[in-house]
């Protein structure tokens, strides 16, 4: 007894849409049909929807199974794709477990960027977007350049952080000339940071930070920074004297 359509979609776990699908792309073939035009499926068509269903649940797509009627190495190459698609997967579903676990253990927020969870909250608002947008635009070696001066000066810059925005000159300077020597030591620990070390040395590259800079921190702070910067590259760690 021949099957219709409906029921070869039922024992098949699928539905009829998808098994006129399988007719249109050709990975199923057209069966012979009644006197009434009703179609009349066999064994063989449900063995092949069982097939294709298989296949799939091993992650292969549909273009991929149509592949394998060429060649039977095609399989066993479409295998070795798979497991490795597969491997990189769980390996990056491993990485991103990990992290999920260090921001709970230390109930981050979540705007702490990757890889700075156990400082993240030593930071301020600001100093955490820098970070974040820092990371986008910062080689790998950078970026870990970043990490290392994060954790190392996390006291350095609370004078920093507390400088108002209509904070007068005189003000400004006394906290720019107390930000050189930390500027001098990041220099002298990390001295590819003397130039931003971006992925691209593009103007709008630096365009982008520096406005991102203006737009995270007050007046006051810009100008800190712009004086203590300034300051620490006339002066070089290496020809400072006692």
């Amino acid at each position: 007894m021949a099957w219709s359509t409906r029921r070869l979609a039922q024992l098949g776990g699928t539905t009829v849409k998808t098994i006129r699908h399988y007719h249109e792309i050709g990975l199923l073939d057209e069966p012979e049909r009644a006197g009434n035009g009703y179609k009349q499926y066999g064994t063989a068509h449900l063995v092949r929807v069982l097939q294709i269903a298989r296949l799939r649940d091993l992650g292969m797509g549909l273009a991929q199974i149509a592949e394998l009627e060429v060649s039977d190495e095609a399989f066993t190459e479409t295998l070795h794709q798979l497991d490795a698609q597969l491997a990189e997967s769980i390996s990056h579903q491993q990485q991103v477990r990990a992290e999920i676990a260090e921001l709970i253990r230390h109930r981050t927020a979540p705007d702490a960027p990757a890889g700075f969870t156990e400082v993240a909250g030593t930071l301020t608002p600001a100093d955490r977007a820098m970070v974040m947008i820092n990371s986008q635009f910062f080689h790998a070696r950078g970026v870990q350049d970043m990490k290392a001066i994060v954790a190392a000066h996390q006291d350095a810059d609370d004078e920093f952080d507390e400088l108002p925005g209509n904070a007068g000159p005189d003000e400004i300077r006394g906290v720019a000339a107390r930000l050189v020597p930390v500027l001098k030591t990041i220099y002298a620990d990390h001295p590819d940071l003397r130039t931003p070390p971006l992925r691209a040395r593009t103007g709008d590259s630096l365009r982008d930070l520096a406005r991102a800079v203006t737009e995270l921190y007050n007046p006051a702070q810009v100008e800190a920074l712009r004086q203590a910067y300034l300051l620490a590259h006339q002066h070089p760690a290496s020809t400072d004297e006692e």
